[in-house]
C-alpha cells in the first residue's frame, strides 16, 4: 500500500491508502451501494473537516468520535492535537487501514468496527464531547440511523461537526434534527463543501 505525505494545518501525516480503490470492487457491491469501497478515497469533505479540526482551539482534551471514518483523516488530526479519539467504520478493510495509519504516525486512537443499525459498541463509549462526520449521508438509511444514534452519542454540551457536499438527504437530516431542538451554523465552506456544527439549543458551541 503506497504511503503519501499529507499536511493538514500544522499537522503532517504519513497516510497509507490503496493506490487503486476500484481494484477493491466486488461483484456484490453493485447490488448493494453500501459495499462500495468509498472508504479508500480521500474525499473533499474529509479534508475540509480535518482542516477545521486542525485549527480549532476546542479540540485538545475533548472526547471525540468520528462516524463513518474511512481513512480517518479528521480522527488522525484530532489525535495529533491531543484529543481522546474513537474512530468508527463498519468496513473491516477500512478499520485495518486506519489502525495501520495510526500506528504509522505514532498516534493513540481507538478504531471501532460497528454498524449504525447495531450501535451498542458505540453507545457503550458515549457520551462524547464532539462527534465528527464527513460525507456520510449519501444513503437514505443513513439518515434514519443517524437521527436515532447521534442524540444518544452527544453529551449535554456536545456538538456534531458535519462536513457535507450538499447532498439532498442532508437537508432532510438537518430539518429532522432542528425539529428535535438542534441548532446549526456553518463553520467553514469551500466550493460545494460545508462544515456545520449542530448542538442542542441552549448549549454553547465551542468550535
Amino acid at each position: 500500500m503506497p504511503v503519501e505525505e499529507v499536511a493538514v494545518g500544522g499537522v503532517r501525516l504519513r497516510l497509507g491508502r490503496p493506490a487503486d480503490p476500484e481494484s477493491l470492487l466486488r461483484e456484490e457491491a453493485f447490488a448493494d451501494e453500501s459495499l462500495l469501497p468509498y472508504w479508500a478515497e480521500l474525499w473533499p469533505s474529509g479534508r475540509l473537516l480535518a482542516e477545521w479540526v486542525a485549527k480549532s482551539p476546542s479540540v485538545p482534551g475533548r472526547r471525540v468520535l468520528e462516524l463513518g471514518a474511512g481513512l480517518g483523516l479528521p480522527s488522525l488530526v484530532a489525535a495529533a492535537r491531543g484529543a481522546e479519539v474513537v474512530a468508527n467504520d463498519w468496513s473491516a478493510p477500512a478499520v485495518r487501514c486506519l489502525r495501520a495509519n495510526a500506528a504509522r504516525n505514532g498516534l493513540a486512537l481507538r478504531v471501532l468496527r460497528a454498524d449504525w443499525g447495531q450501535p451498542e459498541a458505540l453507545l457503550a463509549s458515549a457520551p462524547f464531547d464532539l462527534v465528527l462526520a464527513a460525507d456520510v449521508l449519501y444513503e437514505r438509511r443513513a439518515v434514519r440511523q443517524l437521527l436515532a444514534l447521534v442524540p444518544k452519542l452527544l453529551g449535554n454540551r456536545a456538538e456534531l461537526w458535519l462536513a457535507d457536499p450538499g447532498r439532498p438527504r442532508t437537508l432532510e437530516f438537518l430539518a429532522a434534527l432542528a425539529a428535535r431542538g438542534f441548532a446549526s451554523r456553518c463553520l467553514a465552506r469551500r466550493r460545494e463543501v460545508s462544515v456545520l456544527t449542530l448542538s442542542a439549543r441552549g448549549a454553547e458551541p465551542r468550535a
